[in-house]
């Protein structure tokens, strides 16, 4: 657990973290909140994820996500919610670009193997293969 650096990418931050730790197998949760945003939603039809860009000041609600092995590297899949000064709440996949101003996270590292990530022939996207 720990505090998330001023001004840090959220995304690279919690890569580097796991990647300096070794993190493998595990789960993390963040709050706090951020200068700028980009979340994404995963298109069903194209198979991409089509992003969404804020450039106002938000609370993170709530962000949590999972730490894997893809291609022999560390691999993060995250999810995120955010609010706004009226309360409504955005949320999608943590994408780079997601500015903190403050934030803390904790860690979960999971005993054992670590989670391999691949393509799923039926959705397209990377997911855990066992």
């Amino acid at each position: 657990m720990g505090k998330v650096d001023y001004e840090a990418d959220l995304l690279e931050f919690i890569e580097r973290f796991a990647r300096e730790k070794r993190i493998q197998a595990g789960y993390f949760q963040a709050l706090g909140a951020v200068k700028q945003a980009v979340i994404g939603f995963y298109n069903q039809e194209t198979r991409a994820y089509d992003n969404i860009e804020f450039t106002e000041d938000l609370e993170i609600a709530n962000c949590l996500g999972t730490f894997s092995v893809k291609d022999g590297e560390t691999a993060i899949h995250a999810h995120i919610t955010l609010a706004d000064a009226e309360g409504r709440a955005f949320g999608g996949h943590l994408m780079y670009g997601t500015i903190v101003f403050a934030g803390e996270f904790w860690v979960e590292e999971f005993d054992g193997e670590p989670l391999e990530r691949g393509i799923d022939k039926d959705t397209g996207l990377t997911l855990w293969v066992k």
